[in-house]
């Protein structure tokens, strides 16, 4: 690994980078945002195309065959047998018109790009692709093959791509997330799993004031539930349990007949979770207020990763690569989830967080640190590099 040749070749990069950043930024591409990930994903594979990838896009359905968009799988074939996965995403989390309300702007008092998705994810899917420019330009395309997958569905659980990434991951030497850094520069070594779980309770409706004993109040039991599952938070470490949403009844002199919940559960380590998510079956069945019978359903859940030994060797050999350009590299575990979570499911040795440095996720000011897109191109090629050779 030639340091200064890998910073000079991402320097080079770096014009195309920000040109990219702009035109993918200035796109509404939220999930479910057909049109506009089909525009993101023509954009990705031609520039990958023009890096010398061979592209194959692939359809993505949702479980009930909804079109999700497709997601972009570049190739390149290198002189070595080692293959390397580098995974992103092309979907926001933000409404059409945001791009127009808020596009892309460089504040060049504090160098960071703002825009919806700059750092989340389109930041972190450029600097892949301009990793594989930089290995390509020095001729230090090492492993057997690499290889770049960019979905569109991320954002929503990646209900769509799980088994196109389960593919992929399969038999991976190494797979590196693209997930930008933390706001203080960390990769990502752990992440909590997570899962939706919608309730729905079922009662009888009555009239209130006539004869509200002949109800059973579906709002009742969903006040008793969303009590008991607030009160799991805590019950075992790393655990949170939140009730995102209630809805409950049509109107006040209605004994309500239904109630809807979504419960968001995170938590760190695997037997929790899946503990957790047996507790909150049990309640969510159980006849706390007479004639009101609830069911469940989990939608999307991802298992928590919990880093070992195949991410503890990634992270050693980003230190040492960090090291050599002058780059301190940090790491933390986090509890949002990712890809990462479902690449590392089946054993592949996975580490996040290799993205430029970012922050204000999902919100009207996330930012993306343009100071760190040089060195962080340059991390990930060296990486990469590192890790085909060992």
């Amino acid at each position: 690994m030639n340091p200064d040749a890998l910073r000079a070749a991402a320097e080079a990069r770096y014009p195309a980078f920000i040109a990219r950043l702009a035109e993918l930024v200035a796109v509404d591409s939220g999930s479910r945002q057909v049109a506009g990930l089909h525009q993101v994903a023509t954009l990705l594979s031609g520039y990958a195309e023009n890096a010398g990838l061979s592209v194959r896009r692939h359809p993505v359905t949702g479980p009930d065959g909804e079109p999700l968009g497709d997601a972009v799988v570049a190739r390149m074939r290198g002189t070595g047998t080692r293959r390397i996965l580098l995974a992103a995403h092309l979907d926001t989390v933000f409404p059409a018109g945001t791009a127009q309300a808020r596009p892309f702007t460089v504040d060049t008092t504090t160098g960071r790009a703002h825009g919806p998705g700059v750092s989340d994810d389109k930041g972190g899917l450029l600097a892949g692709l301009a990793a594989v420019e930089v290995l390509a330009a020095t001729g230090s395309l090492s492993c057997g093959e690499l290889i770049l997958i960019a979905t569109p569905d991320e954002e929503i659980g990646s209900i769509g791509s799980r088994e196109l990434l389960t593919g992929l991951a399969t038999g991976a030497d190494a797979v590196l997330c693209l997930e930008c850094a933390r706001d203080n520069g960390d990769l990502v070594t752990a992440r909590k799993g997570v899962a939706d779980i919608e309730i729905d309770l079922i009662g009888r409706a009555a009239h209130a004031g006539i004869e509200p004993e002949r109800g059973a109040n579906a709002a009742l039991a969903a006040a008793h539930l969303t009590v008991a599952l607030q009160q799991l938070n805590g019950s075992a470490p790393d655990l949170t349990v939140n009730v995102g949403v209630l809805r409950a009844g049509t109107r006040p002199n209605v004994v309500a007949e239904r109630a809807h919940l979504v419960v968001d559960l995170r938590a760190a380590d695997p037997a929790v979770f899946d503990a957790a998510l047996a507790e909150i079956s049990t309640l969510a069945r159980l006849p706390v207020v007479t004639g009101v019978a609830g069911s469940m359903r989990i939608v999307a859940p991802a298992p928590p990763w919990s880093g070992g030994a195949g991410t503890d060797r990634l992270l050693l050999a980003a230190e040492r690569v960090g090291a050599a350009l002058g780059l301190t590299v940090t790491h933390a575990a986090t509890g949002g989830c990712a890809d990462a979570n479902l690449l590392a499911a089946n054993g592949a040795p996975v580490l996040d967080g290799l993205g430029p440095v970012g922050g204000g996720d999902h919100g009207p000011d996330e930012w993306l640190d343009l100071s760190s897109v040089v060195p962080r191109v340059a991390l990930l090629a060296g990486l990469i590099e590192v890790v085909a050779a060992s």
